[in-house]
């Protein structure tokens, strides 16, 4: 008899010690924070690695046609995206989770916008995560500062750079491609039409847009790149001479083309160019009325010299060109101008030999006039000795 009561209580021990582990069990499963000590929201809790998507998982759903959606302001936004195009990207290797950090579950979180170019505004601020440096730079730009100023249509990072399509650009050394200068016109014209189709038409566009010419200057060679400064103040009117210079006054390039490197030194040397450097170095904010490169030749529309319509060298263009700072100049009144070109036995025979002559003629005159000043007191003091003698 005492052993089966002895028995019945190890029975009850047992059911009573099972029955522990099952609501501590349950316990832990209702509430794991309880269950696992560090896991809760403590300065000790270690929160479970979420599994963020890679591009295969994304570009499943993302890489068929026609996925869009549809936005209040009617416009629709299109979610697909190439994965041919991903896969020649610049961003070929960056995961879509670096950029998108908010979807890392499915359904996606909501976002609102109203329109597609809210839409652009509130992602491109990403680019700075892998390009800080480029980014800051457009902070102080023209169009940044637009954007600041509450116009929304100004250019954005992702306005020039499709971020799921844009090409590699530079080579290892960080030099501009040429593949890619010859895309730069295109990409700016989606904002300013009108001025890409006059630089189309100009020496610089042709040589670029119709012969592939990457020598001649580009959007971004007179503009900058990210910083891009605006073209109406003064500052941007006076440093004008050193920005065509940068090309002109390359004797690698030029030389190919028969065109005098000597722009910008002849250009200092007259009355014009001396003033507009003095305004450079003193008073940048200042205007000036004296002429800059494009005043002759033109801003966006600059032809060659020796276009039969347009070029300086004709005569009357030249005088035309003179008249808008002079209104009374005369025929002869360019007749002065040496077209940039330092005087030679070829380029302007008749100044390069007076010049010459006068380099010879007045150090003669000079120094002749010199000994004879030198003589005449060696004359003066010896005839003062032979006097005090004869005294």
């Amino acid at each position: 008899m005492r052993k089966l009561i002895s028995n019945h209580r190890l029975m009850f021990v047992i059911l009573i010690f099972g029955f522990g582990l099952v609501v501590f069990a349950l316990a832990g499963i209702v509430n794991p924070v309880a269950a696992s000590p560090g896991s809760g929201p403590g300065p000790n809790s270690v929160s479970a690695p979420v599994q963020v998507p890679d591009n295969a998982a994304c570009l499943f759903c993302h890489d068929k046609p026609g996925m869009t959606r549809s936005l209040p302001s009617g416009e629709t936004l299109s979610l697909t995206i190439d994965s041919s195009h991903f896969a020649e990207s610049a961003h070929e290797g960056v995961a879509c989770s670096e950029c998108h950090t908010n979807i890392v579950t499915f359904p996606h979180p909501d976002f609102q916008v109203q329109t597609l170019r809210e839409f652009s505004l509130q992602m491109y601020t990403i680019c700075r995560k892998c390009h800080e440096e480029q980014y800051n730079k457009t902070l102080d730009s023209v169009h940044m500062r637009a954007v600041a100023a509450g116009n929304t249509n100004a250019a954005i990072c992702t306005d020039c750079h499709n971020p799921h399509s844009q090409p590699v650009i530079t080579d290892q050394n960080g030099a501009l491609l040429p593949e890619a200068r010859l895309r730069i016109p295109e990409t700016c014209s989606r904002c300013h039409s009108a001025i890409y189709e006059t630089y189309k038409q100009s020496v610089h566009g042709t040589a670029l847009t119709q012969e592939g010419n990457t020598d001649v200057p580009t959007c971004i060679d007179c503009h900058g790149v990210h910083n891009i400064v605006d073209p109406t103040t003064n500052a941007f009117r006076l440093q004008l001479p050193d920005v065509c210079a940068r090309c002109h006054t390359d004797p690698a390039i030029m030389t190919k083309y028969g065109i005098s490197t000597q722009v910008l030194n002849t250009y200092v040397a007259d009355f014009h160019g001396t003033t507009v450097t003095l305004f450079e170095k003193i008073t940048p904010d200042q205007i000036t009325n004296k002429p800059v490169c494009f005043d002759c030749h033109g801003v966006h529309d600059i032809k060659r010299v020796d276009d039969p319509v347009y070029g300086l060298q004709m005569k009357q263009n030249l005088l035309l060109a003179c008249q808008r700072c002079h209104p009374n100049a005369t025929t002869n009144f360019p007749n002065a101008w040496m077209s940039h070109y330092i005087p030679s036995p070829t380029q302007f025979p008749i100044v390069y030999y007076v010049n010459l002559f006068y380099k010879f003629f007045i150090p003669a005159v000079i120094g002749s006039m010199v000994i004879f000043v030198i003589s005449d007191v060696v004359r003066r003091l010896i005839e003062r000795r032979k006097g005090a003698k004869h005294v």
